[in-house]
This record gives C-alpha cells, sequence and structure tokens, in this order.
C-alpha cells in the first residue's frame, strides 16, 4: 500500500509538471522585466525553472532563503530564483529516484520491501533540499576570506593615498580603482552608488559589509567617518587594521595547514593497523583453531 502510495504520489506529481509547462500561469510585470533586462540565458535552464516554478513559490511562501543564506548568496553572485530553483529540483529528484528504483525492480520480479525504499526516499528529498544550502555555504566561506584579503590589499594602498595628501574620499576612490577582481568590483560599485545618490562613503562600505556579512568592512567604515565628519587621522589606525588582518589571516593559513597535517596522518594509522591485524591474524586463528 505504501509503495502504490508513493507511486500515485510521484504520478500526480508529473502530471502537476506537465500541466504548468503546458500551461504556464501568467507572470508578473516585475518578473517580465527582469526576464528582459537579465542577461541570456539556455533553453534548457529556462524550462527548469517553468516545470519547478510552482515549488520554488511554495518555498518562497514558506519564507525561504534565510536572511544568512541571502547573505551568502549575495557574496557568490547567485540569484535566489537559481538557489531555490536547485534546492526544488534535488528534492524532488532525491524523492523520485528510490521510486523509479523500486519501480524497475518490481518490473524484474525482485521484491525490496517498502521500509527501505520509503526511508531512502525521504532521505533524499530532505539531502537534496538541503545540499544547495552547504555548498553555497561552504563557498561563501571562501569567498569572504579571499575578500579579507583584498581588503587588507585596499586597506594599504587608502593609507598610501593618505599619505601623499589625498582626501578621504579621493584616497578611497583612487585605491578602489587601483585594484582589480570580484572584490574590489563590489567596494567600487558601492562607491560609486554613494556618488550618485549623494551619500558618505563610510556609509555605502558599511551597507556593503553588513551585505555580505564583513565586520571588518564595517569597522573601516567606522574609522573612516571618523576621518570624514570630525577630521581625525585616521592613517595609522587603517595602517594597523590592515596588519591585523594580515596576521589573522596568516594564523588562519597556519591553522589550516595544521588541521590538513593532521588528516594526513589518518590514512597511515589505518594503513599500520591494517598491517597489525595481517600480521597477527594467523597466530590468533591458529590459538582459537587450537582452543576449539
Amino acid at each position: 500500500m505504501t509503495l502504490m502510495l508513493l507511486l500515485g504520489a510521484g504520478f500526480g506529481l508529473g502530471l502537476a509538471l506537465v500541466a504548468v509547462w503546458a500551461a504556464p500561469p501568467r507572470p508578473a510585470l516585475g518578473s517580465q522585466l527582469a526576464r528582459v533586462t537579465a542577461p541570456p540565458q539556455t533553453a534548457d535552464r529556462v524550462e527548469d525553472r517553468r516545470l519547478l516554478a510552482p515549488l520554488v513559490a511554495v518555498l518562497r511562501s514558506a519564507g525561504l532563503p534565510t536572511q544568512a543564506v541571502k547573505r551568502d548568496l549575495t557574496i557568490v553572485d547567485r540569484t535566489i530564483q537559481d538557489h531555490l530553483t536547485e534546492k526544488a529540483a534535488l528534492a524532488v529528484a532525491g524523492l523520485l529516484i528510490p521510486t523509479c528504483a523500486v519501480t524497475i525492480l518490481g518490473l524484474l520480479g525482485i521484491d525490496v520491501g517498502v521500509q527501505v525504499p520509503a526511508a531512502l526516499a525521504v532521505g533524499g528529498a530532505v539531502a537534496g533540499f538541503f545540499v544547495p544550502d552547504h555548498w553555497v555555504r561552504s563557498k561563501a566561506v571562501r569567498r569572504r576570506a579571499d575578500f579579507r584579503h583584498a581588503l587588507s590589499a585596499f586597506l594599504d594602498l587608502v593609507v598610501i593615498s593618505l599619505a601623499g595628501g589625498a582626501g578621504v574620499d579621493s584616497a578611497l576612490t583612487d585605491a578602489a580603482s587601483a585594484g582589480h577582481g570580484w572584490a574590489f568590483t563590489h567596494i567600487q560599485r558601492a562607491l560609486a552608488a554613494a556618488r550618485l545618490t549623494r551619500t558618505t562613503p563610510w556609509t555605502a562600505l558599511r551597507q556593503l559589509g553588513q551585505d555580505l556579512s564583513i565586520p571588518e568592512l564595517a569597522e573601516l567604515a567606522a574609522s573612516v567617518s571618523l576621518a570624514g565628519t570630525e577630521g581625525a587621522k585616521v592613517r595609522h589606525s587603517l595602517q594597523a587594521k590592515a596588519s591585523a588582518l594580515r596576521a589573522r589571516q596568516l594564523a588562519e593559513a597556519e591553522s589550516r595547514a595544521s588541521a590538513d597535517t593532521e588528516r594526513m596522518s589518518l590514512p597511515v594509522m589505518a594503513l599500520c593497523l591494517g598491517f597489525l591485524c595481517f600480521i597477527t591474524y594467523p597466530a590468533v586463528n591458529r590459538v582459537l583453531i587450537s582452543l576449539s
């Protein structure tokens, strides 16, 4: 009975997806404008989005993704629509693959029961649902580390510009324009948006730090705001922040190297344990035979 229910649910889900594909709902004006202004995509990707649109709508209504995941998506340059579509696709795949496998085995006359396939289907759906979050989180951790490397270089360039007699605004703009890469691109966009909206650059940097979950940017904005509003000399404090960032990055690199070294010792220990078992097995076997 459980197998029949799972097969019926999979068949009904397939019919629903086919119905949505054949007669898609009328999109909103905002989504249509976003689609027109977005970069071109392949036809397969558009079809996948259209088929999984009902599930993505359900996930959005449930409040997904969370604010932490949204910040991770921002730093990895991934849209919420793509992330939710991937979650829905992997969850459906994890649910249907065991069901299809059980169906094929049943047609071949092999009875594997119901409990194990049902558990595998539920586990596959849950794993497929949470795997994209793990991917985004791990990639965001690496990109934040890369951003901190770029930020230390950015601080050095700002200190050099301030030492040359430049103002705070010009020092930030010159330092941002001198660098390349995605981190400097984010800083350049934030400073350009501050110029266009007539806001202070430290406000834009503080907002960028909140969007990317990088507290070092908020600390930089706080230091620079003192120079912009109260005329404080911040060159030495920025130089100290750059040195502290590099020291922190060096400590993290050393800790990762130590962890990698410890992980490398595990295969050697397993090999030694297997070798000891291989040597002692004949003696232990002979003793057991003699006792029996």
